[in-house]
């Protein structure tokens, strides 16, 4: 009774073998590697599969995702022979598992030194300065030369980036330095740029200034001067109106009576004033005698108006 339960466990333990043996479910987005007899027989995609117990045998599994390696950090010298420590990441993904299983031993680590050393030619081309401005064509220079070494491997490399380039102590101060400089040197040129322009302003407005007001000083004086031609015009007229007034007055009946009384009144105001000051003058004899001075006056108009009728005769004869 002991011995068919023994048998009969050893059985069930034996089907479920076989059956591990036999069914296999390769998940997605991966393959597996079938050896039969130790010979590369087919590759498994996802999917449930069956094979043949102890004569098929799994000997390899690959992931198809794209995988993420980090590239250690290295030291590398550059054309000026500087040393930089230099670490990356590098992307890649299989596309042939049969080829990745077979074609090299450790496609992982092989693609990692491959990238280092292709890093450490790369840098080797270019100075120090250009490094940290080159990233971009050193990374395009590392994948293409992995991604064609890595083809027969069935890997695909898809991108390089470098992570950090750290230079030696000495160099970073120097590097540090001459940013200081550089921007220095850029807030003095910028702080002069400034100044200079502030100067350009400040003439630009002293000589719009000078223009206003020169402007201003020119319309003043035509405004002026304008003003004093038409001053003297409306005094021209109303002093010959004035005089045609009195000459008219003149010919009237009473006219001269009026013009004697009136200049009889003038000579006696001016004569007070005269009177009223200290002053030493040398005056005419018969400046006391008023009908005289007024007679002299009027004397003096009508030969005025003797000769103004004479010069209208003669222009109206010349006509």
């Amino acid at each position: 009774m002991d011995l068919s339960l023994f048998f009969g466990g050893a059985v069930a333990l034996l089907v479920i073998v076989v059956l591990l043996k036999t069914a296999r479910v390769v998940p997605q987005r991966e393959q597996f590697v079938i050896e039969r007899l130790g010979k590369y027989s087919k590759t498994l995609d996802a999917g449930f599969h069956l094979l043949v117990p102890f004569v098929d045998v799994v000997a390899y599994k690959h992931t198809l995702k794209e995988q993420t390696l980090d590239v250690p950090s290295q030291s590398c010298i550059t054309k000026d022979n500087i040393s930089v420590e230099i670490d990356g990441v590098i992307y890649m993904q299989v596309n042939d598992a049969r080829a990745a299983s077979y074609g090299i031993e450790n496609y992982v680590f092989a693609t990692s030194q491959l990238a280092q050393t292709t890093l450490r030619s790369e840098i080797g081309k270019i100075e120090l300065d250009r490094t940290f401005e080159e990233r971009v064509t050193i990374n395009s220079q590392v994948v293409e030369a992995v991604d064609r070494a890595a083809e027969p491997w069935g890997v695909k490399i898809l991108r390089y980036e470098i992570k950090d380039i750290v230079p030696p102590a000495s160099v970073k101060d120097a590097l540090e330095k001459q940013m200081r400089a550089e921007r220095e040197r850029r807030a003095v040129v910028a702080t002069s740029e400034g100044e200079r322009q502030s100067r350009i302003n400040v003439s630009e407005g002293d000589r719009q200034e000078a223009i206003n007001l020169s402007e201003a000083e020119k319309l003043r004086q035509i405004n002026e001067a304008e003003g004093r031609a038409e001053e003297i015009k409306l005094i021209a007229q109303a002093t010959a109106h004035g005089l045609r007034e009195v000459a008219s007055a003149l010919s009237e009946p009473g006219g001269r009576e009026a013009v004697n009384l009136r200049v009889a009144e003038q000579w006696v105001k001016e004569f007070g004033k005269l009177a009223q000051t200290n002053n030493t003058m040398i005056v005419p004899a018969q400046l006391g005698d008023v009908a005289t001075m007024v007679s002299t006056v009027m004397g003096t108009m009508g030969n005025i108006s003797g000769d103004r009728s004479k010069d209208k005769s003669g222009d109206q004869n010349y006509d």
